[in-house]
């Protein structure tokens, strides 16, 4: 069998570029590529604004398919900010001399590839993930799209788990939209108390959003690092008090509010939410990736909106189809934790403040609601124990 290395530059050769028409290591887009002895590669795609960025999906899945290879991981740079790879040439009847650069192969020796049994340069430095035992299981509500319900879970979750006579903390991790402060009535500035921020209480659960910190009308406009910064703050420097479960609503996607929760503490577990049709089933297949390459556990998917109770027969109605949770289930291998009907109760409870667990607690969507939450509760159970 060839070399690693060379399978996969010979992968690399028949991806190409829709834009141009030549392959990506014809067109020199890909760089740094490094491989380990366990089979893990790393490399660079120089990837331009006019570029399709399905070539990334295409990139990787060429070498996923190779015999020997357990995890690919592309940096995706732009070219105008890459910093040059001198091709290596053909040898000639003197070495050139040190630290000069070389000339591009040319004539009948075709393109030369660049350096591949070197390291790629070292990712920048990223803080350990910090334990934060008294926040007890921490668990990321997350979807791969927004629209699907999943701050309406969060927090319905987190009310069910509190009526289960658990401690729990609810924080709002989507600063560009936070929702917690309008879903659970509350909207003060949270006092400060020996340098900890004391967060707002609703429904036995303590709530931190930096909708309390900023005004309604201010947009964040932020970069990562930033919210990075503010997520941090909230796990260390709010008086949460010692907690059994510790929820996160999470922004849609998979951004920089994901990778900053797992990169600044341990995540127990992620629940996702999806709708039934496929356009947000096919967003929640990603959002399921992600975290399981960042290792955290997916604890199972949630189907909202799954269907319409008719209030005359009784008999459900397929507003947005049927089985998108199963699907997504089936594929990932994970279990569908929970259908949540289509309920009118719900978008009231969201807009005043009143989660349907507590307003209309005998309904048939606050049921399994409540349902959900022991389901994820045993999920952690069986991963973690007691």
């Amino acid at each position: 069998m060839q070399p690693l290395m060379e399978r996969i530059t010979g992968a690399l050769a028949a991806v190409r570029n829709p834009r141009t028409g030549a392959d990506v290591m014809a067109a020199d887009m890909v760089r740094d590529i490094a491989t380990t002895v366990d089979g893990k590669v790393r490399l660079t795609l120089l990837l331009a604004a006019a570029d399709d960025a399905t070539l990334v999906r295409d990139v990787r899945q060429a070498i996923e398919a190779l015999t020997g290879v357990s995890d690919v991981r592309v940096d995706v740079r732009d070219p105008a900010q890459a910093e040059p790879t001198p091709a290596r040439r053909a040898p000639t009847s003197a070495p050139p001399a040190m630290n000069q650069p070389q000339a591009p192969a040319t004539g009948g020796m075709g393109r030369a590839l660049p350096v591949m049994d070197s390291a790629p340069k070292a990712p920048p430095k990223v803080p350990e993930p910090v334990a934060y035992p008294q926040l007890g299981r921490i668990i990321a509500v997350s979807s791969g799209k927004g629209g699907v319900g999943k701050s309406t879970v969060a927090v319905n979750l987190a009310v069910a788990l509190a009526k289960m006579g658990k401690r729990v903390g609810i924080m709002d991790a989507d600063i560009y939209g936070p929702n917690l402060p309008l879903m659970l009535g509350v909207d003060a500035a949270p006092s400060v108390v020996d340098e900890k921020i004391i967060p707002l209480e609703a429904y036995g659960i303590k709530v931190m959003s930096i909708g309390f910190l900023i005004e309604k009308e201010q947009p964040a406009i932020w970069r990562g690092p930033i919210v990075m910064k503010i997520l941090t703050q909230f796990l260390k420097d709010v008086a949460w008090g010692q907690l059994d479960y510790f929820l996160v609503d999470m922004p849609p996607g998979t951004g920089d509010a994901q990778l900053s929760l797992v990169q600044a503490t341990q995540v127990h577990g992620a629940v996702i939410v999806t709708t039934p049709q496929q356009v947000s089933v096919g967003d929640a297949l990603r959002g399921v990736k992600m975290f399981e390459r960042t290792a955290v556990p997916v604890l199972g998917i949630v189907e909202n909106m799954s269907y319409f109770e008719n209030p005359e027969t009784g008999k459900p109605i397929a507003v947005f189809g049927t089985g998108g949770g199963a699907r997504l289930a089936a594929e990932t291998n994970l279990p569908l934790i929970g259908q949540v009907p289509l309920d009118p109760r719900i978008q009231e409870g969201g807009d005043t403040g009143r989660p349907i667990i507590d307003a209309e607690p005998t309904s048939r969507a606050a049921k399994e609601l409540e349902a959900i939450a022991q389901r994820v509760v045993e999920r952690l159970v069986s991963i973690y124990g007691s």
